[in-house]
């Protein structure tokens, strides 16, 4: 199914995992041209994609990426027991193949690829760039579960505290936001892992006053302030793409003058 948002173009469709089982995905794309980079949604527990995933989707499309989700297994439309997941292994490689096929696709091998994870979906973020440690070009954590406080699941548990012991591990180019009054998820353990990733291109801002849902649940005039930072960085990872891939352009237009140069003077001689 497709259809248009406001200059968006929103398409939904049913895949296969490897277990057989039917899971729901959705891209909002420009309408008008084409995406100046990817954004690979994680979302958070319980969260689908006619609630959070859809305002984010159509709100960063708008701002020209090509914004993609899918719901995970026991979420919204997906097979499963709602709100149950037996293996966050399955999880995180439902989204990793998912994904990988989207950006591995011919027109879209150039583009940026960035992993945007909002709460729990910050681990599932982490957990992508693990499994691939060069493939993704960047991450957004929004609140990101490195240590939830509402211990409510042993899944959930157990892979936060694995995160949180290897938190030096973590080497793409990174933004963090965090409510300063999160009672959700830690923000002091988002300031850990902004000091001990090994990444050389990080960064954390810390709203003080807000709370766990920034890009939803906020006064608008704050989750505005939050988007706007989210898009200054994506925008400047952009630009920093396009210029390294026009000096390589540049490099590679010079060495070719002087091969044809150099091959016009072996003929004269």
């Amino acid at each position: 199914m497709a259809r248009e948002i406001g200059g968006v173009r929103y398409e939904e469709e049913y895949i296969l995992n490897s277990r057989g089982m039917k899971l729901f995905t959705c891209r909002f794309l420009p309408a008008n041209h084409e995406p100046k980079a990817l954004i690979f949604l994680c979302h958070g527990y319980a969260a689908e994609c006619n609630t959070t995933i859809k305002g984010m989707g159509v709100r960063l499309a708008k701002q020209g990426f090509g914004v993609y989700g899918m719901e995970y297994e026991g979420h919204g439309r997906s097979s499963g027991l709602p709100g149950y997941i037996p293996s966050f292994d399955d999880l995180v490689t439902d989204c990793s193949v998912h994904y990988t096929t989207i950006s591995e696709k011919k027109e879209n091998k150039k583009k940026l690829k960035i992993l945007l994870g909002e709460s729990m979906g910050g681990a599932v973020a982490l957990l992508l760039h693990r499994k691939k440690p060069t493939f993704w070009d960047g991450a957004v954590l929004v609140a990101p579960m490195c240590r939830p406080r509402l211990k409510t699941a042993k899944q959930l548990l157990d892979v936060s505290l694995d995160l949180e012991q290897r938190l030096q591990e973590v080497s793409l180019p990174f933004l963090i936001v965090h409510g300063g009054d999160d009672k959700v998820t830690d923000p002091s353990v988002s300031k850990l892992l902004y000091e001990s990733a090994c990444s050389t291109d990080k960064t954390f801002k810390l709203y003080e006053g807000m709370w766990h849902a920034l890009t939803y649940g906020e006064l608008p005039e704050n989750v505005d302030v939050v988007y706007s930072d989210i898009v200054a960085w994506l925008d400047d990872r952009v630009a920093m793409r396009n210029s390294r891939l026009e000096n390589e352009q540049k490099l590679e237009n010079d060495n070719l003058l002087k091969a044809e140069s150099s091959e016009e003077s072996s003929i004269e001689a």
